[in-house]
């Protein structure tokens, strides 16, 4: 979804949702920040549910610590009722103290283990135990048995070993689509679950993309990027545009594509630069053709 762009409206989130769901595409994700003008998460869950039949709907990724867990927790069972068990839950940490503070939460809980803490708490919930003396548990119970499945959204190796234990995947990113980068952390996962005996993660990983002949793409890419990333210099951001995302044709990116599909990648989110709904039907041709 293309919330991170300006100027959207009900028209244009609701005919993306419809296309995805249309198309060949496996999921429909989008992301979260607060200190910023993108609609918010968990509200955008339950009208996604509304407008869609078939997709799974995967939060890449929702922050644990800016919100209560046991609301988060009732939330997200919403959303998977709203959805008929059609949700995924990516989580992290976040990047940005901004949003903590926006929201009157402690940067000093941006870490695993609090986030860890947290994910325990909602998985108590889910299951229907009573964390207080009220008369009923929190509820209502998600559709999904014990709670949408949970994806860590993370970089790096170590918080990828440190969530096999109540992760069933990673819902990753790759800047410059370096698939042997991508295979490493990717190994890392195959190891930690192995280890943990929580079988096979799920192995998902996302990229910027803009598609389009001659400069355009890596253009809007550029645009994207400056008014995404308005906390870092904007002279650091020139300088990591020509290595950023995606930005090239159609057989470019079934290029690509293929490549993630050869390291046994599950799954590739594209992450929109644009809210101009040519582009998801451009990458609807390209997926179509992937088989």
């Amino acid at each position: 979804m293309p919330v991170m762009e300006p100027d959207l409206d009900r028209a244009t989130l609701k005919a993306w949702a419809r296309l995805v769901d249309d198309g060949p595409f496996s999921s429909l994700c989008w992301g979260e920040r607060i200190a910023f003008d993108n609609p918010e998460s968990l509200t955008l869950l339950g009208a996604l549910g509304a407008w869609t039949e078939r997709v799974r709907l995967v939060t890449t990724v929702v922050i644990p610590q800016l919100h209560d867990p046991v609301m988060l927790a009732k939330q997200l069972a919403t959303g998977d009722l709203l959805c008929d068990g059609r949700l995924t839950v990516g989580i992290g940490v976040g990047g940005r103290h901004e949003d903590y503070r926006a929201v009157g939460a402690d940067p000093a809980t941006q870490t695993m283990r609090e986030m860890a803490e947290r994910v325990d708490l909602m998985k108590r919930v889910w299951a229907g135990e009573k964390l207080t003396d009220s008369t009923l548990p929190v509820g209502p119970p998600p559709v999904q048995a014990g709670g949408p499945p949970l994806q860590v959204g993370t970089l790096g190796p170590k918080t990828v070993r440190s969530a096999a234990g109540w992760a069933e995947g990673v819902a990753g990113m790759t800047l410059d689509l370096d698939t042997g980068k991508q295979n490493e952390l990717f190994d890392v996962a195959r190891d930690a679950w192995r280890e943990a005996g929580t079988g096979a993660p799920h192995l998902a990983t996302s990229f910027w993309f803009a598609i389009g002949d001659g400069d355009a793409p890596r253009e809007q890419v550029h645009r994207h990027l400056l008014r995404y990333m308005n906390w870092i210099p904007s002279e650091f951001v020139d300088a990591m545009v020509p290595t950023t995302g995606f930005a090239g044709t159609a057989d470019e990116l079934r290029a690509v594509l293929d490549g993630f599909a050869a390291i046994g990648a599950d799954e590739v989110h594209l992450i929109p630069t644009s809210s101009d709904i040519e582009q998801v039907r451009r990458a609807a041709e390209v997926v179509a053709d992937l088989g």
